[in-house]
């Protein structure tokens, strides 16, 4: 029997790395920062090799000792690109997307699977995404990014992420995102027994107020103070489900707790609203503000499970083929990078079908947050010229490094 071996970067408390195991990956090392989350992934898995510390720091682990693994995965950090947060993008030092990618044209993985938030899908970051899909173009490997649900495939929250897969191209006409599964239960469904654990008499009502699905469960960063269950948009949606979203409970309400008390989640709860249930048994290691940012900050095992298995499938050829589509440009961007030299305004307009120089300006200052952008000036005329990606892909002399060691301690 094939052995499909993963190396999965950013690993945090194994969310992506449960789902994989259950599609068929065996995990040759497992890469991550955070000590708690590296007690977790020990706990529950001794025999992984786990590496602690910066993923792109050399000393940590060389991506180059793994030339050939099945599946390169990871779920690099979310605030660069976090709708929440400034989007800073390229000039965060906790940005590692594009690293990541670099690291295909090292590791040759068979395939590749990163994933992040929605705000990466958004016009804000069309130059960022278009460059990532050429450099794996140059690297030999057909991608596709889809935005999924994790409501989709049983977990009872919005919880949406932006996927990248890429696969080589053998394989890639047979790579089919997963279809959605039957709708998830809701809150109430999932977590009245263990409201009811303790003999709190109210938990059956309160279930039949919990009737939706959870918003977006949001683990937070060491930058932030304690667990809660999220922005203030979210602590309205919890507060009709009846939950109380200002911090996580240590236990749930004991039989002296009045029927119509409005609880805390607890860790355990939290944790299954990600996914963390039936299947998919799991140890949180370390104190609660601890474990709750490790579930918060997970890929819900479940669509880790349903993406990792469309992959195994794409490996066995299964199904019909089909083409995938890796050809998003951003116009603006694809005129600049096409050209040796300066490109006029009127060129760029034209090719994006823009007739408001305002408009072009703005998306032109959109491209400068991620990418150096020359600007020529001469009398009334003016012209522009794409120059180097900001992004950290791996070099020694980046203010990443000097950014990431003053923030250090804050990083998760």
């Amino acid at each position: 029997m094939n052995t499909f071996d993963a190396v999965e970067i950013c690993a945090g408390a194994g969310g992506q790395a449960l789902g994989l195991e259950k599609a068929g990956f065996e995990h040759a090392l497992a890469v991550e920062l955070d000590d708690n989350a590296c007690n977790t992934l020990r706990a529950n898995r001794p025999s992984w090799k786990i590496a602690e510390g910066d993923v792109a720091d050399r000393a940590v682990w060389r991506p180059a000792d793994y030339r050939g693994v099945s599946l390169l995965a990871g779920g690099v950090p979310c605030p660069p690109f976090s709708i929440a947060g400034k989007q800073l993008g390229a000039d965060d030092e906790r940005d590692l997307f594009a690293w990541a990618v670099e690291q295909v044209s090292v590791v040759e993985p068979r395939a590749l699977m990163l994933e992040n938030v929605r705000g990466l899908s958004m016009p804000r970051f069309a130059g960022y995404r278009q460059h990532v899909l050429d450099r794996l173009t140059q690297f030999g490997y057909i991608a596709e990014w889809r935005l999924l649900h994790a409501s989709d495939f049983g977990v009872p929250q919005l919880r949406p992420r932006f996927i990248l897969v890429a696969l080589k191209p053998d394989d890639a006409p047979y790579f089919h995102w997963p279809e959605p599964a039957p709708p998830p239960p809701t809150v109430g469904e999932t977590l009245v027994d263990l409201m009811a654990s303790d003999g709190w008499s109210g938990a059956q009502r309160w279930a039949k107020k919990a009737d939706g699905i959870a918003p977006t469960i949001v683990g937070g960063s060491k930058k932030h103070g304690g667990a809660d269950l999220g922005p203030t948009r979210a602590k309205r949606a919890w507060a009709e489900m009846g939950v109380d979203a200002l911090g996580v409970a240590d236990a749930p309400p004991s039989a002296r707790t009045p029927a119509d008390f409005m609880p805390k989640l607890t860790c355990e709860m939290v944790a299954r609203i990600q996914g963390w249930a039936g299947e998919y048994e799991w140890e949180f290691t370390g104190r609660k503000t601890s474990r709750y940012r490790q579930i918060g900050n997970a890929f819900p095992p479940p669509v880790a499970h349903a993406v990792g298995s469309a992959i195994m499938r794409a490996f066995q050829h299964e199904g019909n083929p089909r083409r995938l589509n890796n050809t998003e440009h951003d116009p603006i961007y694809k005129a600049l990078r096409s050209s040796e030299g300066f490109v006029t305004p009127e060129r760029l307009m034209k090719a994006a079908d823009l007739d408001d120089p305002a408009e072009l300006e703005r998306r032109i200052g959109l491209l400068s947050r991620d990418f150096e952008v020359e600007i020529h000036t001469e009398g009334t005329k003016t012209r522009y010229k794409l120059g180097n990606f900001k992004a950290f892909v791996g070099q020694d002399e980046h203010v990443r490094h000097d950014l990431f060691l003053q923030h250090r301690a804050r990083i998760s």
